[in-house]
């Protein structure tokens, strides 16, 4: 959650309010909140996706364009509300979520303040930027960053693991280029590492067959390394998932200076900015 550091958390008053049910989730207010910006998010790309398909636009055109002023201004006003609630507007405007914010809201109101703007490019290509909504649901989901934690903490891992499968495609790409020959169609040793890839990945196009005994040997041993060979990321990153799990207890427990997220219940201190941390709302979390 590093890009909702350093906002700079309000005194007191109802911007100290505002704050806490925006940005923190302890509370039964928070989560609300949160459970109906993710409703609202889903709904509007939703409505994005049928308004692109060609029938449902013909029938329900009216609906989806005054849905899509509906959610232009929920968002607008949501938008706003972080603004003023923070200390430091113009950092949050700034941050990765403040950005995708703002990108949210400028299609419908660029379409309407600039009418030209149909002559050059159709506005729904402009309105698919509101697709950018759905990265918003990481900041609300407590799991994409235990799933983020797996996998830095696991890319050493896939890094030797795909160094050895392509270690593995290059090999039997020569093998086969050699064993078949542009006769067969296996005209270089890329081809051959390209239909390597291909049956490895369990793909299979077809473009290119085995045609002699050796060929079909040389892919059997590939389907059978391709069909094991799949398994070993997912596993990879199993294990650093579950042992993450293990070690970090998620929680939207927030620090009041720097706003960084996911301390554990037990913490006193913040992590990233050593500041001292307010006490973990349990009841009330457990109570929403």
């Amino acid at each position: 959650m590093r890009d909702l550091q350093q906002y700079g958390r309000p005194d007191d008053g109802w911007r100290l309010k505002m704050y806490t049910v925006i940005f923190e989730a302890d509370t039964r207010a928070g989560r609300i909140f949160d459970l109906a910006l993710i409703a609202c998010i889903l709904a509007s790309v939703g409505v994005v996706v049928l308004d692109s398909m060609a029938t449902m636009h013909a029938r329900f055109q009216h609906i989806f364009q005054w849905l899509e002023w509906v959610f232009t201004a929920v968002f607008t006003v949501e938008y706003v509300c972080r603004l003023l609630c923070v200390r430091h507007p113009s950092r949050y405007a700034r941050s990765g979520f403040g950005i995708i914010d703002l990108l949210a809201l400028l299609p419908t109101y660029i379409a309407l303040l600039v009418p030209g703007v149909y002559a050059l490019v159709d506005v729904r290509v402009l309105r698919l930027l509101r697709i950018f909504r759905l990265f918003k649901l990481t900041e609300y989901v407590a799991e994409f960053g235990a799933l983020g934690r797996a996998l830095s903490a696991s890319r050493r891992k896939i890094l030797v693991f795909m160094s050895f499968v392509m270690l593995v495609v290059v090999v039997m790409g020569t093998l086969m280029y050699v064993a078949e020959g542009p006769v067969h169609g296996f005209s270089s040793i890329p081809v051959g590492v390209y239909w390597a890839i291909t049956t490895m990945t369990t793909v299979g196009f077809g473009d290119i067959t085995p045609k002699t005994d050796l060929g079909r040997l040389i892919a059997s041993v590939m389907m059978l390394l391709g069909w094991g060979t799949l398994a070993v990321p997912t596993g990879i990153v199993s294990a650093e998932f579950a042992i993450q799990q293990r070690a970090h207890r998620p929680t939207t427990r927030t620090c009041h200076e720097c706003l960084s997220e996911g301390h554990s219940p037990s913490a006193r201190f913040c992590s990233d900015c050593g500041a001292k941390l307010p006490p973990w709302q349990h009841d009330a979390a457990n109570a929403a």
